[in-house]
């Protein structure tokens, strides 16, 4: 059974600017022991997808499609359905493990809580759980006693882990979770990751605008613009061809280091993606792209496969069989 799928997907805020639509008909899935990056730039609807996978999302939200979880609808469960799920079925990391945590608190109780919450144990034994997860990832069990403030980033986000953790869950969800941590912590906390899914067997949704970290940690990746994911396939695929111009735009944001022609023609993408309360007509990244055609301008490209390859792309340029990457360097269409 497949573990996590998302079907037709909308997310749609009521505010004081009117209907503000976020998420825009996304489909997903993710298999036990899978891993599936969200790769794209802030205000492309990652983080709303995240939390709408769980139903975190304010009163304001207005979400419909489905969601399902190990078969289950978890947009159509009942609150007491819902907080069984949360922990023991799917767990999230949220970017700021300092907002996470409870500053009054120790982090040994902060990971006892979902164990004592779902599961039938003493509070010695969920103790005892709280330090074992500590150790698994990698922190000593004196640290059990340690205040959040007490902690590094980087130790806090391996707390965050293993509070995510502490209920054996069959999904992750990490939204952002190595964003504001220098790279070596950044390193070591995604490795951790890495073989924590693999040795459990779980299945990871990673949300990032780094495509790069995406490429080297998942098997899937899923490029989000406009609130639509735009591409969709293998992660060493979309990073080294990809099938999108703002897949490749993404792609080439990063430098290579000794590379000399990198370095003195620097490629990246100017601008900002649209505001959901005002998206543009026809494909929403028509303003920005280098190799728009006027059909672009017209209509909006679904998410279809290129050829005969399991790769989907929502773009008119791709799917008639041209590169996305422009030869030469010209204004976008507007």
């Amino acid at each position: 059974m497949t573990l996590l799928e998302v079907r037709d997907l909308h997310v749609t805020y009521h505010s004081s600017r009117g209907v503000i639509p976020a998420v825009r008909g996304v489909d997903i899935t993710v298999e036990p022991g899978q891993t599936l990056g969200v790769a794209g730039e802030s205000g492309c609807g990652k983080s709303t997808l995240a939390l709408a996978l769980l139903r975190l999302l304010p009163k304001s939200a207005e979400v419909t499609g489905q969601v399902r979880l190990n078969g289950d609808d978890v947009l159509t469960m009942t609150w007491g359905q819902l907080r069984a799920v949360r922990w023991a079925g799917a767990s999230i990391v949220f970017q700021g493990a300092m907002h996470s945590l409870n500053p009054v608190h120790r982090v040994a109780r902060q990971i006892a809580e979902p164990i004592l919450l779902h599961e039938n144990v003493s509070e010695a034994e969920a103790h005892g759980r709280a330090v074992e997860l500590l150790g698994q990832v990698g922190l000593p069990a004196w640290r059990a006693r340690s205040y959040p403030h007490e902690l590094s980033g980087g130790q806090r986000q391996r707390v965050m882990i293993a509070m995510a953790l502490a209920c054996e869950p069959d999904l992750i969800i990490a939204d952002e979770a190595t964003t504001a941590l220098d790279v070596m912590v950044q390193a070591q906390v995604l490795d951790l990751i890495a073989d924590l899914v693999a040795q459990r067997g779980v299945g990871l949704v990673m949300i990032s605008h780094d495509l790069s970290v995406l490429s080297a940690h998942c098997q899937r990746v899923a490029v989000m613009y406009a609130g639509k994911v735009v591409e969709l396939g293998a992660a060493h695929d979309v990073f080294a061809d990809a099938r999108h111009p703002y897949s490749d735009a993404l792609a080439s944001a990063f430098p290579v280091i000794g590379d000399v022609a990198a370095r003195h023609r620097p490629r990246g993408l100017g601008g900002d993606p649209p505001d959901p309360a005002d998206l543009p007509g026809g494909c929403s990244f028509h303003p920005r792209c280098p190799v728009a055609v006027a059909e672009c301008r017209a209509a909006e490209p679904q998410l279809l496969p290129i050829g005969a390859s399991p790769r989907l792309s929502a773009c008119f340029v791709a799917q008639q069989g041209k590169p996305v990457r422009p030869g030469t360097v010209k204004e976008p269409v507007t």
